[in-house]
């Protein structure tokens, strides 16, 4: 039995992360700082989800104190990591950039660094599709370049990729970076588009739909998300040490639904299981975003066996029997 500790626990994926864990026997560790950038009430809301399983422990810790990292990780001593705290959001990092080196850049240094003293046997972190930026191949393959982020947010994330990968060569640290394409399902982040539209439809308010709705994005629904990080967790990555060659123990693995679904549909769709029209707010697109994500998963279903199988219609009616639920709508 593994201790596992998952950095953003009481978040959305590291709250069903946990869970499954938890229901697989493993021994949870959970982290997170309960940032006021969403409810938090919902993060406390899933956090007492996971307080009467065995086996869970919880710290508030903000990644930027290391002393209390120190400690942390001196006392529990966990064999991997799955770092999925950060700072999230494209639009939000076009008004708050600092909030995104705080988190992204100095949280994801002093967590690589104590991977490196503890000798952690796996380092799992997310990264995004965002950082396929101006990309126009698709579908959005791993081995593209992405060297033109169109938000702080995407840069930092690929910057994340670039520290993850000088551990690996300089300390030989597994590690697996996961690009996550539009994960959505029941106890999700309000900040999301699905959410959101969700909130304003019952509420008799207008939908914002940017790019006059021309986008389409590879919805991932939370349990195939959950199930293909479980997966990537028990795939170490090796190092090549042979004479002719030597590799460092560093892969990346898009994770997505490679099914991009046009943002009509997606609405029409969410209309159809709310039972309510929504009212739509036709906009430009907003700086930072993208036409398109579309996940190529190959290497990910050859490595792992991942195979995604929520169709929208199945996750959407999900989200809303939750959302009716939870908000007592």
């Amino acid at each position: 039995m593994s201790k596992i500790l998952i950095t953003g626990a009481a978040g959305f994926i590291g709250f069903h992360l946990s869970q499954k864990l938890l229901a697989n026997g493993e021994n949870v560790i959970g982290i997170d700082n309960l940032n006021d950038y969403y409810d938090v009430s919902l993060k406390q809301a899933r956090l007492e989800q996971l307080f009467n399983r065995k086996n869970f422990q919880f710290f508030q810790i903000d990644l930027a104190n290391r002393s209390k990292l120190d400690e942390l990780f001196a006392n529990c001593k966990p064999d991997v990591v799955v770092h999925l705290a950060a700072q999230a959001g494209v639009r939000y990092s076009i008004t708050h950039p600092h909030a995104y080196v705080d988190s992204n850049l100095v949280g994801f240094t002093n967590i690589l660094e104590r991977c490196r003293h503890a000798e952690v046997q796996h380092f799992v972190y997310a990264s995004s599709s965002s950082v396929y930026g101006a990309n126009t191949k698709i579908p959005f393959a791993v081995g593209d370049r992405v060297d033109h982020p169109v938000s702080l947010y995407a840069a930092t994330k690929k910057a994340n990729e670039l520290m993850a990968y000088t551990y690996s060569h300089l300390y030989q640290i597994p590690t697996t970076g996961l690009r996550f394409f539009t994960v959505y399902g029941p106890w999700g982040r309000p900040d999301m588009a699905y959410f959101s539209f969700t909130q304003a439809i019952l509420s008799g308010k207008p939908i914002k739909v940017f790019n006059y709705g021309k986008m389409r994005r590879d919805f991932t629904y939370i349990d195939d998300i959950v199930e293909g990080i479980v997966k990537v967790t028990n795939k170490i990555p090796q190092s090549n040490l042979t004479a002719e060659k030597k590799s460092a123990p560093y892969k990346i693995y898009n994770i997505g639904n490679n099914q991009p679904v046009n943002l009509v549909e997606f609405i029409e769709t969410l209309e159809k299981h709310l039972g309510v029209k929504a009212q739509k707010e036709l906009l430009p697109m907003q700086p930072g975003d993208v036409p398109e994500t579309y996940a190529d998963i190959e290497d990910l279903m050859k490595d792992t066996g991942f195979k995604p199988k929520t169709s929208l219609d199945v996750g959407l009616k999900h989200f809303v029997d939750w959302y009716r639920s939870y908000y007592r709508v």
